[in-house]
């Protein structure tokens, strides 16, 4: 193992065991160097990685903290890794999407507000019955981050969010090209929210599958 990657284990380690918690600072270099029986250079080389995906916050002057650990936090680094990927994985995107996405609508379904489904309806109302596509799929986008969000896990969010991404280029050039592309997301979105409304969970499981499925087959079909 290199040696970097041995500072990163052992710091990780000792974050892992609790002590230092979210929210602490380390100890001085040199005193954490010595406690974990690294050089200093191998150690700000393990430091400077672990900041990169938000386990440590390097503060110029003040020291090196343990973030919050929060999952929406440690997960934006999925989301810069995802921001890589190759056109020719959409469809996998797409099919872990369809996995995860049908399950938080239906979690969705017995936590979701009166009001944040009122705002919901106003949201797809505001869209008239013939939006311009990449209107259509930025709203479509906020559509389900507020639904997933409504389901209560935000590791869960945090995922869909990230995942969401690639899939967005795909979902435009469908609008654009499929006839009734724009028509079916409009319907497809008002039975999802009129499921969640029902707190039908397994009919907003159904809507969300048949959803994200069409965008899914439609691509299929394309290459």
């Amino acid at each position: 193992m290199a040696v970097t990657d041995t500072a990163i284990e052992k710091i990780k380690s000792k974050i892992v065991s609790g002590a230092p918690r979210p929210g602490d600072r380390l100890p001085k270099e040199s005193e954490l160097a010595a406690d974990l029986g690294l050089s200093r250079n191998s150690l700000r080389e393990a430091v400077r990685a672990l900041s990169l995906i938000r386990i440590l916050d390097v503060r110029q002057g003040d020291g090196t903290y343990v973030t919050s650990l929060d999952p929406k936090l440690l997960l934006e680094a999925l989301s810069f890794v995802v921001d890589f990927h190759r056109d020719d994985t959409v469809l996998e995107f797409l099919a872990v999407r369809r996995i995860l996405e049908p399950a938080a609508t239906a979690m969705a379904a017995g936590r979701i507000t009166a009001a944040e489904l009122d705002e919901l309806a106003r949201q797809l109302d505001a869209l008239g019955p013939h939006p311009a596509v990449e209107e259509l799929v930025a709203r479509d986008l906020e559509f389900h981050r507020r639904i997933v969000a409504a389901a209560g896990n935000t590791v869960l969010c945090s995922l869909l969010d990230g995942l969401s991404g690639p899939t967005t280029r795909a979902r435009v050039w469908r609008g654009l090209t499929q006839k009734d592309a724009v028509s079916r997301t409009l319907t497809e979105h008002r039975a999802i929210l009129g499921a969640l409304r029902d707190r039908d969970a397994e009919a907003a499981r159904a809507w969300a599958t048949v959803h994200i499925a069409s965008v899914e087959q439609w691509l299929r079909s394309t290459l």
